[in-house]
């Protein structure tokens, strides 16, 4: 690469960060609906490779995704509404119940002197917060309702991601074979080989970890209900969602879940359940879902997908979440292409 094109590229790069950086307000809903229609996208392959009209195909994972969009909201939220307003109502109990049976026993048990963790301030915090849950709502009702032009631009957005997804979805194999005519010929078969390799990574962490995350939530959330933990549903979406992290779900799961079961019955035994509700998941992950939906695709270390989501959100907000993960595993591929091509150097084979 000459020092023309290789400026030209720097160059390239700052712009479209900057651009990013610009535009984030506006970003969104267009994300979104690329994300949504590159899901979708192998659905309709695969029911256009059934004999079935692109445009049908189109109109029916479109249908699909809405559907889902719709009612995953409506169903969850109430659900994990009720179940967070409970816990601030039980919450003063569960302190009553550290601070008076636990911390004796931890004080005991470790040697420090009775009275040393107090938890009574704490108490009060939540008490007093949770009296004035219902002025901060009236507030921010009253916020959204002098905010006409915000609300607007909110429900633009809402409406616009279900219209830009549809056309995205119906043009997706249009677009990719615009932008496959604009690599440079003598480039042609390693930009494929990377964009393929990229897509690789991409839709295993995408279409595979996440359908891994719905099902241990869901999982983990079955499980502590048949146990009869009281939090099962926030519990287990929680266990589900930081499970992208190996072990993480596992370790954040099983404690919240321990802690739970143990401030809710005052017994030890309803733990063994905890524990065996999370055993289940983890060999379910390990066995089943992870090498059946994920595979070996990803390669992406742990560290490195925390890194790149909080990366992308402190420097671009909730776009950048958006961003990371794609930009992440392109950076991935180039960074294994370049080893290759370093490995196949006569810089290294030299001696």
């Amino acid at each position: 690469m000459t020092d023309t094109r290789r400026w030209l590229l720097i160059a390239a790069t700052v712009l479209t960060g900057v651009l990013v950086y610009l535009l984030a307000p506006i970003l969104t809903p267009f994300l979104l609906s690329a994300l949504l229609a590159y899901l979708g996208d192998p659905l309709v392959d695969r029911l256009e490779a059934r004999k079935v009209r692109r445009s049908l195909a189109v109109v029916l994972v479109f249908v699909v995704i809405l559907l889902v969009l719709l009612l995953i909201p409506m169903v969850l939220l109430p659900l994990l509404e009720q179940q967070v307003k409970t816990l601030l109502i039980k919450l003063p109990l569960y302190i009553d119940t550290l601070q008076h049976q636990v911390l004796p026993q931890l004080s005991e048990l470790l040697g420090i002197a009775p009275g040393t963790l107090d938890l009574d301030a704490l108490k009060q915090t939540v008490i007093g917060q949770w009296r004035q849950a219902g002025g901060i709502a009236a507030a921010v009702m009253a916020s959204a309702s002098r905010s006409g032009l915000a609300l607007v631009a909110w429900l633009a957005n809402v409406l616009l991601v279900p219209v830009v997804t549809f056309y995205l979805l119906r043009d997706w194999d249009i677009m990719v074979g615009r932008i496959h005519e604009m690599v440079p010929r003598r480039l042609e078969a390693d930009v494929v080989r990377l964009a393929r390799r990229t897509d690789e990574v991409l839709a295993a962490f995408l279409r595979g970890q996440l359908t891994v995350m719905l099902c241990l939530g869901t999982v983990y959330t079955l499980g502590l209900w048949l146990v009869g933990v009281d939090f099962a549903l926030l519990i287990g979406m929680a266990a589900g969602v930081v499970s992208f992290v190996p072990y993480l779900g596992f370790i954040v799961g099983i404690v919240l879940a321990s802690v739970a079961a143990y401030l809710q019955f005052h017994e030890w035994t309803p733990l063994l359940g905890v524990a065996a509700v999370f055993g289940v998941g983890q060999l379910l992950e390990g066995i089943v879902l992870t090498p059946w939906l994920v595979g070996d695709k990803i390669g992406m270390h742990p560290v490195a997908v925390i890194f790149a989501v909080l990366a992308g959100g402190q420097l671009f907000g909730f776009v950048g979440i958006l961003l990371a993960l794609p930009v992440a595993a392109v950076i991935m591929v180039l960074l294994r292409y370049a080893h290759e091509r370093y490995l196949g150097s006569t810089l290294y084979q030299r001696q």
